[in-house]
């Protein structure tokens, strides 16, 4: 049966996200008024036919099963197949040491499987991909492993590879200027089930920590690994700072639409909440605003997620405050990141920069 087993691998270098990764996973992190960032993950495998679904999870994971649940908002709640939990596989200290020991420790789920195919993704790209169109290009092309890249960003050279005129990968780039055929991975890419378990395999006998560099690259001369160009819109989630510009991003409506809707829908858990409120004294401006809010102050260019309240005379621009963030009367934030449950008191006057965001941490007061 040639079809996709996806897996989502949660060893993700969570070094730049603090603190928003310091009580979460990076694939827990809210985005986008009402998402998190795995949703984009899981929408991208279930839109290309994906049935069946695995997690590998690391550490600090209850708000992230507690938001996947049973699956059911992405139609992986089934008697068969459907969304599978893969928790770490513990080595001898009591520590989980990298992702191929955690994908060595569950082979018997990958080899039990139906599907021939695995496609292998983090949640650090915010993106709609054409993953069906990249699985036929797979095959079309006869490839060992198919890598989803983008063109390499002129300011960007970690982690991006060369390629020759057929798309072939055949190395990884230094610090030199970028090259015509350069590409930056997104994080998905595409192998058969056996290839997997073989350089999983070899990659733990030779030690190594990180699969895609150490068991897909550790191989580029010996296996036929392809590059599958994506074109349309993608924000590689790197850093506090990227992570507020990318959403800031979202409020071009070219930018949202494409993000949502290109390739398919991009699903989260629902919540049944009421609409947001808008008092008679308030003033919102090219702003994106989830469901539960009261807004009694002014609002431009920012996101508000679920439960946001902004009192009387409080004025927010170019901030992002996640769910459950309270503002209060006669504050003035601008360039601010809220993380849950936090407060900011009335009369309060905060400033940072579109570069260096201020960013007030989950369940503080300030």
């Amino acid at each position: 049966m040639k079809g996709l087993l996806g897996l989502v691998n949660l060893y993700e270098d969570e070094t730049g996200m603090e603190p928003l990764t310091r009580q979460r996973p990076l694939a827990a992190v809210p985005f986008a008024g009402r998402y998190r960032l795995i949703d984009f993950a899981l929408s991208n495998l279930v839109n290309a036919g994906c049935r069946t679904v695995g997690v590998l999870v690391r550490d600090k994971y209850r708000s992230l099963i507690d938001h996947l649940r049973s699956g059911k908002e992405w139609d992986l709640a089934r008697k068969r197949d459907g969304l599978y939990i893969l928790p770490p596989g513990y080595v001898a200290n009591g520590q989980c040491q990298s992702d191929v020991e955690n994908f060595r420790f569950n082979l018997d789920y990958i080899y039990n499987a139906s599907e021939d195919f695995v496609v292998i993704c983090g949640s650090r790209t915010v993106c709609n991909l054409p993953l069906e169109q990249a699985f036929q290009y797979h095959l079309a092309m006869g490839a060992d492993v198919t890598i989803i890249g983008r063109e390499r960003p002129n300011d960007e050279c970690r982690h991006c590879l060369s390629t020759d005129e057929a798309g072939r990968v055949t190395g990884v780039c230094g610090l030199a200027e970028p090259g015509p055929d350069d590409v930056q991975p997104l994080g998905f890419y595409i192998l058969s089930k056996s290839l997997m378990a073989e350089l999983v395999r070899d990659c733990a006998v030779r030690g190594g920590c990180d699969f895609f560099a150490d068991g897909v690259l550790h191989h580029k001369d010996r296996l036929k690994i392809q590059v599958f160009r994506h074109n349309g819109y993608a924000a590689r989630i790197d850093s506090v700072t990227g992570y507020f510009q990318s959403q800031l991003e979202l409020l071009h409506p070219p930018v949202w639409q494409e993000l949502f809707f290109r390739y398919g829908s991009i699903f989260t858990k629902v919540k049944d909440e009421a609409p947001a409120k808008y008092r008679e004294q308030a003033c919102v401006r090219n702003s994106l605003v989830a469901n539960g809010c009261i807004v009694e102050g002014a609002v431009e260019n920012s996101i508000l997620f679920r439960s946001v309240i902004v009192e009387k005379g409080a004025v927010v621009q170019n901030s992002i405050l996640i769910q459950n963030t309270r503002i209060g009367a006669n504050a003035r934030l601008n360039n601010v990141l809220c993380d849950k449950d936090s407060q900011v008191a009335a009369g309060r006057c905060l400033n940072g920069s579109m570069a260096s965001p201020f960013v007030v941490e989950k369940g503080i007061v300030i």
